[in-house]
């Protein structure tokens, strides 16, 4: 089989915000690789509509929005933290303005937020920023950006150097090229994580079908600590349509007077939360959740019927084209909604530059935990992350380059290739992948049990070692490693779940309802502890 390696000084794992803003920002004598695991366009970013919370108003301030950042976060938000990213913010919006994104002089309102603050291009943000960001990487000619190269684990100077002491350094990564089903080597001084989150761990998410959380997992493998992974936040509104089962209604709506309604038309949010259908978004799921579970109904409404026809279309056009080749006119009829997994507020343990336990290896966005959303994200926080973390990342990188002129090794250990797997056995393949996903759904969801939990755990062992069993013995494609980063993260989750006894946030546990102040802490995973 012949050897693929490639060199550079920064490798990002990664298309998303987080990914292509630092590759912007980087000095241009560093040469950076950008690997997609599929298309340009393929990543969260792309299927975000809301947009990026920063303070730009008069009767806004830094300070309202780090209060709510914090009430959201439910005690567990790091405020040194949650104070540099907010004062960021009007920074970072200018800078997205500087490479073109034309962002809207009008602000959003959303769930948590005591201020309109949301910057938006219509309900389309990221899928603009995402091509704004694309064609300015493109234009850089020490940026080179790969399609279709799948993460499966990194390198370690102790694996080539085995005599090498001191701290464990990342020098590379094995990659699947998936156009040629062949692994390459990449080898690069740092090694930057932007993979996004984890949400097709669950069956129903509004991410796309790629975030089965790669770089998290291969972190933890390589030997990264992570932290509050427990903490998974349900989005309370994706459209229930048998035909379009992936797609978000933005929180944007009820920020635009949305309400909220059961089948008889009643508008419980009322009674459970003083700002009703603008709670934060780990009340209003759980509420929804109750309400579904109570009447036997498969989905609640979101009334917009308030606006027009054609204000609707003006305010929301993505979503009005969408619900209209649906036959769904949301100025005469409510739009059909149900919670679903939506972002990861735990993940790889990092500092805001994305810094790690491991030597040359960095985490930034969703992938990273920070101590930003603690226990629950703030609606618009993730997107000002990734700006914020791209921005500090960028800094230390360019600063550890300023006088740098170290070499990379010349040799590492080539990929063994495991026979040719049989066509028939992928078919077990599939069903792991489909079983992972429905018991996370029935036993990790929005709410859960001490027996639930249990239960999922013993499961999620055994399937792991199976899939541990396949990987072995697989030639490598893309369904066995994603499956084999979906297992680990479900059992990651698990066990960070198992370890909360308490109800903080987006984790509630009926066996434990209370809030208790002992677990006013991160709940952090070492390598190892996940079959402990």
């Amino acid at each position: 089989m012949e050897k693929m390696v490639n060199h550079s000084h920064v490798l990002i794992v990664g298309c998303g915000l987080s990914g292509l803003s630092l590759c912007l920002k980087l000095p241009n004598k560093l040469r950076v690789t950008v690997l997609c695991k599929e298309g340009l366009m393929d990543a969260n970013t792309a299927w975000a509509q809301g947009g990026i919370a920063a303070v730009s108003s008069d009767d806004d301030s830094f300070e309202n929005h780090i209060r709510d950042t914090l009430i959201a976060g439910a005690g567990l938000c790091r405020t040194d933290v949650v104070e540099k990213v907010i004062t960021q913010a009007p920074q970072r919006i200018a800078e997205l303005k500087s490479w073109g994104v034309p962002l809207d002089p009008s602000l959003h309102l959303e769930g948590g937020h005591s201020y309109r603050r949301i910057h938006h291009v219509g309900d389309k943000t990221g899928q603009i920023i995402q091509q704004t960001l694309i064609k300015e990487a493109q234009k850089r000619s020490n940026v080179q950006i790969l399609e279709q190269h799948i993460l499966i684990d990194f390198i370690l100077n102790k694996q080539v150097t085995p005599e090498v002491t001191g701290k464990t350094q990342v020098i590379g990564a094995y990659v699947l090229n998936k156009k040629y089903q062949r692994i390459e080597t990449f080898l690069a001084h740092a090694i930057v994580v932007a993979t996004g989150g984890m949400g097709k761990v669950y069956l129903y998410t509004s991410n796309w079908s790629g975030a089965t959380g790669d770089g998290v997992a291969a972190c933890f493998r390589a030997g990264c600590r992570v932290a509050n992974l427990e903490f998974t936040q349900f989005h309370p509104t994706l459209l229930y349509h048998p035909e379009s089962p992936n797609f978000l209604i933005s929180e944007a709506l009820r920020g635009e007077g949305g309400e909220l309604l059961n089948s008889k038309g009643e508008a419980f949010m009322k009674n459970a939360h003083p700002l009703g259908s603008l709670a934060p978004r780990d009340i209003v799921a759980r509420t929804i959740d109750l309400a579904l579970k109570k009447s036997g109904e498969p989905c609640v409404y979101l009334n917009m019927t308030h606006l027009s026809q054609q204000t609707f279309a003006q305010k929301f056009p993505v979503i009005f084209e969408h619900l209209k080749n649906l036959n769904i006119d949301p100025s005469t009829q409510w739009i059909p909604v149900v919670p679903a997994a939506h972002y990861c507020c735990g993940g790889v343990i990092a500092d805001l530059s994305g810094k790690t336990d491991l030597d040359g290896l960095f985490v930034i966005g969703e992938s990273a935990y920070t101590g930003l959303h603690g226990a629950n994200r703030l609606a618009s926080n993730s997107l000002l992350e990734c700006l914020v973390m791209a921005h500090e990342c960028a800094q230390v990188l360019a600063e550890s380059f300023s006088g740098y002129s170290g070499t990379l090794p010349k040799d590492v250990p080539v990929w063994h290739y495991p026979k040719k797997s049989d066509d028939d056995e992928l078919v077990v393949v599939h069903h792991m992948w489909d079983e992972i996903r429905t018991l996370m759904w029935n036993y990790v969801g929005i709410v859960r049990t001490n027996k639930r939990l249990a239960r999922a755990m013993e499961r999620l062992k055994l399937i792991n070692q199976e899939i541990r069993n396949y990987y072995e013995d697989c030639w490598p494609n893309a369904d066995i490693i994603e499956l084999r980063n979906l297992g680990l993260n479900a059992l990651l989750i698990v066990k960070s779940a198992l370890k909360r006894r308490e109800s903080r946030g987006s984790h509630f546990n009926k066996d434990h309802p209370e809030t208790l102040q002992e677990f006013a802490k991160e709940t952090v995973l070492w390598p190892g502890d996940e079959f402990r």
